[in-house]
């Protein structure tokens, strides 16, 4: 198992940089609104102010919106896995390819081992 940073969310983003991390942290209404309003448009389900709040999908604390619906984040609990990258079935992985082509992310090049310069 690879010892992955907590900000590291279950799909390879960086949480310290999500909106719905960045409005709980900083208590800001107007990136609630914001984000909400371009999760809705890239997920195709509504989403509300009010859901979005998360302290990051792998520290405790407070989870919403699509965190708590997150298939990537069910199935790596499920599997006793902190990320999916650490995950046997990675490279042929369903939910993954699903997520990629609804999200638009490379999650291996997430993943990918970093170079140093």
């Amino acid at each position: 198992m690879t010892t992955r940073d907590p900000m590291q969310g279950v799909c390879g983003l960086d949480c310290a940089a999500c909106g719905a991390y960045r409005a709980w942290r900083d208590d800001d209404q107007a990136l609630r609104e914001q984000t909400a309003r371009e999760w809705s448009a890239q997920f195709g389900t509504p989403f509300a102010p009010e859901d979005i709040n998360c302290s990051g999908c792998r520290t405790s604390g407070v989870k919403g919106g699509y965190t708590d619906a997150c298939p990537l984040r069910g199935c790596a609990i499920r599997r006793g896995e902190p990320t999916c990258g650490d995950c046997g079935d990675f490279g042929d992985c369903a939910a993954r390819r699903e997520f990629e082509a609804q999200s638009g992310l490379d999650m291996g090049a997430l993943f990918a081992p970093k170079t140093r310069p």
